[in-house]
């Protein structure tokens, strides 16, 4: 395990997300456990439940500090601004074409510079909107028998993987060494906030040449997403993007 992963302070950069948490007994026992290995950054969008609230502080004992200092936001894009590598997790099969990886083989990838790992609802997961807006997919492997994990549960093994790979007990999957070398290549990942003024100016230019109604945009561009996430563009690329559309644009006021 290269030096750069071997280095809990890479801990620190990783983010908990939480969408629409319901229960504050499983609020309580995340909070927990992310101080039992090391993870501080716990962010809630929208919680259903109250982070204060007795039950929750109950099972938190003694790390009430991190739902003291949870951020709550309103959106899943205010909660991943900043991020540049960003997972999402997953436990149904869906009829999207994205590639599941175990958490032994992506998450690595988590562990250099800012990031984030997005659990769903108790009772439905992310939907399909909030899937898109990251750029890998995990899939914890259980049993065909009984797959549903307690989203504590999840986010417990989520948060055991990643303190045993900065302790450097698990050698890196082959697949998650070929995404890490992949973006080394890269000078700089390009930050969340960027991409998704990239997302937005594309989709305005596909409305006014045509190709998106209004209607259908929303699912067309949750393949675009999909297409321009796989690519783990950087911020030089994302700038020459936004370059083309401009040009673009001012073809068609020209014309």
């Amino acid at each position: 395990m290269s030096d750069g992963l071997n280095d809990e302070k890479a801990l620190a950069n990783i983010r908990i997300v939480l969408v629409e948490t319901a229960g504050p007994l499983n609020l309580g026992s995340i909070a927990r456990v992310m101080k039992n290995m090391g993870l501080s950054q716990l962010v809630l969008v929208n919680p259903q439940c109250d982070p204060f609230s007795p039950e929750a502080q109950r099972m938190a004992v003694h790390a009430s500090e991190n739902l003291a200092h949870a951020k709550c936001v309103d959106t899943l894009a205010e909660a991943l601004t900043g991020c540049q590598r960003i997972v999402a997790t997953t436990a149904r099969q869906r009829r999207l074409a994205i590639e599941t990886h175990s958490p032994r083989q992506i998450l690595p990838w988590l562990l250099t510079g800012e990031s984030a790992l997005i659990f769903g609802p108790e009772d439905r997961g992310l939907s399909n909107d909030e899937l898109y807006h990251a750029q890998e997919f995990l899939q914890i492997p259980t049993s065909t028998e009984y797959a549903a994990l307690n989203l504590a549960q999840a986010v417990t093994i989520c948060c055991y993987e990643l303190r045993q790979m900065i302790l450097g007990q698990f050698e890196i999957a082959a697949d998650c060494a070929n995404i890490l070398s992949a973006v080394d290549r890269q000078a700089e990942l390009a930050p969340f906030q960027q991409v998704e003024d990239f997302y937005r100016a594309l989709e305005g230019a596909l409305l006014d040449i045509g190709y998106l109604y209004p209607h259908t945009a929303n699912a067309r561009m949750q393949k675009v997403r999909q297409i321009f996430n796989r690519s783990h563009l950087s911020t030089q690329e994302v700038a020459m993007l936004r370059g083309i559309i401009r040009q673009v644009a001012w073809k068609i006021q020209s014309n």
